[in-house]
């Protein structure tokens, strides 16, 4: 596949803006980010040699997941910035230097389009899609700092029922670092609610050489943060996300009670 490393841009003017924002001056503390939102691939791409089957799949964007961000920006009032194109062109939830930032096997999945990538083409990627999305996090952040308005980072995911043949027995999980005072709240409200299995770091846990939404934007900058990670199977219809929705709607209600209490926020 033509690398497309001599050309100026790899979206053109048929191309969606990377960034995707739902409830902008919504007044929440919660600001919500999706960095596996969307599957598109640029024109210039092509379908980076896959058939389209495989463009469907997990490997490609976290299913489901779009849904419950679109539903809890509206019951929270909370500001969501998303990204629309596929993990396939550049995940936007890795550091940029590492191997699985642009990859060219996605677990089992030969991704053609991603051989022999030039250095100038993955460039491309990064500062045409990556930097954008990531730069409007840092420009909402710091609106927000600046009008005196908190912030507390929740970066939502899911995952596949199955991986490698071993089935996940988890609902939802709740992903963190180095932050002690969203997590231990989100899990004991989740683990709450009637019939959960709830991860506590599973089936991910976050990491400075495996993530990049959390370190960047919420350690980095002292926010309170945490990850979500909802099994896709419960959340690929919009029954589903609309429940999940309101569950975790009913959930951070409560944690923003509690974090303004404590004057956490």
């Amino acid at each position: 596949m033509d690398s497309i490393a001599g050309t100026a841009s790899i979206l053109g003017d048929g191309d969606a803006a990377p960034v995707h924002e739902r409830n902008a001056a919504g007044r929440s503390p919660f600001l919500l980010t999706c960095d596996h939102y969307g599957r598109l691939i640029p024109r210039a791409l092509g379908d980076l040699g896959l058939p389209a089957g495989e463009l469907t799949r997990h490997i490609a964007w976290d299913i489901g997941i779009a849904g419950v961000a679109e539903a809890l920006s509206k019951q929270l009032d909370a500001h969501l910035v998303a990204q629309r194109y596929s993990r396939l062109v550049i995940d936007c939830n890795r550091p940029p230097h590492a191997a699985s930032s642009i990859p060219r096997i996605s677990e089992a999945t030969i991704i053609p389009g991603n051989e022999n990538l030039m250095r100038e083409a993955a460039e491309m990627r990064r500062r045409q899609i990556f930097d954008p999305y990531h730069r409007r996090i840092d420009e909402v952040i710091d609106r927000r700092r600046q009008g005196g308005m908190p912030t507390v980072l929740v970066s939502l995911h899911s995952f596949t029922p199955i991986y490698a043949g071993i089935a996940r027995p988890w609902h939802i999980g709740a992903l963190y670092h180095r932050d002690t005072a969203l997590p231990p709240r989100l899990l004991k409200l989740l683990r709450a609610e009637t019939g959960l299995v709830v991860g506590d770091n599973e089936p991910y846990a976050v990491s400075e050489e495996t993530d990049y939404t959390i370190p960047a934007h919420g350690e980095a900058r002292g926010l309170i943060n945490t990850g979500i990670e909802i099994r896709q199977d419960l959340i690929s219809d919009s029954a589903g996300a609309s429940e999940w929705a309101d569950r975790l709607a009913r959930v951070f209600g409560e944690i923003e009670a509690m974090l303004r209490a404590e004057r956490l926020i």
